[in-house]
């Protein structure tokens, strides 16, 4: 079987498509997981109390240090699977990739700090790891902006690429107050909603505009989008995605009712929502741009390492893969539930 020139059945083939597929789960992974993490680090200067704080920080405790080893093994097999694509992408991305390792490095200091510190040094660590989680989150819209644009290096490429940013904070910080939702009782649960509500339409924003560029900035990807059948197949997307934002609106205006009456039926509504909408603006972005991981200059197959390393490789993943989904399915079934005050 021959596609975009390549013979699927052989290991040439099919190996870089698997590797393509388990760095893009990662990747998905990655923006689900530590996405929400990232949106309640974004929350953290809006909650009126530092028990509040506490509470939020606990909520994401026992998650946010594993979220990231999603992260490592997509650019782990970037590295390995996709060298000269890796070489070109992270070469245009240096410096949002340096900003947002910078921002990560601050997270994880000031989550440390923060509980060993004097009562007086704690606003200073609360503000670092908030500052932390803006960072993270700008750099990495930046980066999908760039990405979409085939990295554009131009005023209108940099301008889209920093609207994307910031647009992706306020998508973080729907999922991280869906999140909190989820996992918080009370006042802290009831301002939740509230996060939620201002984040909701600037979310629209972002996916409006992602999928206003993608078709915009490569023919094939227009062609791909608007030529019969693929636009037959290609419409439910925007139309589910649609659907989701009416739900989470919908929900978000219903639950402090519910709360009100100590009923929670519904408090996961906003974040399965959320995440649904993620999903769908993965699925077109990555149908979008397959198989290219530079927008019409380098494909999966023309960066893929040897079929012979890959395979090697290949044993690996098989091995690493399902201990990381287990642990991860592992740690959130053990700290499942409602969120406590942190203590130590």
């Amino acid at each position: 079987m021959y596609e975009f020139g390549v013979d699927l059945m052989s290991p040439a083939g099919w190996l870089p498509l698997v590797f393509a597929l388990v760095m893009a789960l990662s990747m998905l992974a990655y923006v689900i997981l530590d996405g929400y993490d990232l949106g309640v680090g974004a929350l953290l200067d809006s909650a009126d109390s530092v028990e509040q704080k506490d509470i939020m920080i606990a909520s994401i405790g026992p998650f946010w240090d594993a979220n990231e080893t999603w992260l490592v093994l997509g650019v782990g097999v970037l590295l390995v699977g996709f060298p000269m694509a890796h070489g070109v992408i992270l070469g245009a991305l240096y410096l949002p990739v340096a900003l947002m390792l910078v921002a990560l490095s601050l997270r994880g200091v000031a989550f440390e700090f923060r509980v060993k510190a004097k009562m007086h040094h704690r606003p200073l660590w609360d503000k670092t790891f908030y500052i932390g989680s803006l960072l993270a989150s700008w750099s990495q819209g930046f980066m999908l902006g760039q990405l979409i644009t085939g990295f554009q290096q131009d005023t209108a490429g940099y301008f889209f690429s920093a609207l994307i940013g910031f647009c992706l904070v306020f998508a973080y910080r729907l999922l991280g107050a869906g999140w909190l939702i989820m996992k918080t009782e009370g006042i802290l649960q009831l301002r939740a909603v509230d996060w939620a509500k201002a984040s909701l339409w600037l979310t629209a924003l972002g996916v409006l505009a992602i999928s206003v560029a993608t078709p915009w900035v490569s023919p094939r990807i227009f062609e791909k989008w608007f030529s019969f059948p693929n636009l037959l197949m290609l419409l439910p997307i925007p139309v589910m995605t649609l659907a989701l934002f009416v739900v989470i609106r919908r929900s978000l205006y219903r639950l402090p009712t519910r709360f009100a009456q100590g009923n929670q039926y519904g408090a996961s509504v906003p974040f399965a929502s959320t995440v649904g909408v993620f999903l769908l603006s993965f699925y077109g972005l990555a149908y979008s741009l397959f198989p290219w991981l530079v927008v019409d200059k380098i494909s999966i197959w023309q960066s893929a390492s040897s079929p012979e390393a890959l395979l090697v490789i290949f044993y690996g993943v098989v091995v690493v893969l399902p201990v990381i989904i287990g642990y991860t399915v592992f740690a959130y079934r053990v700290f499942w539930g409602k969120s406590t005050q942190l203590r130590y």
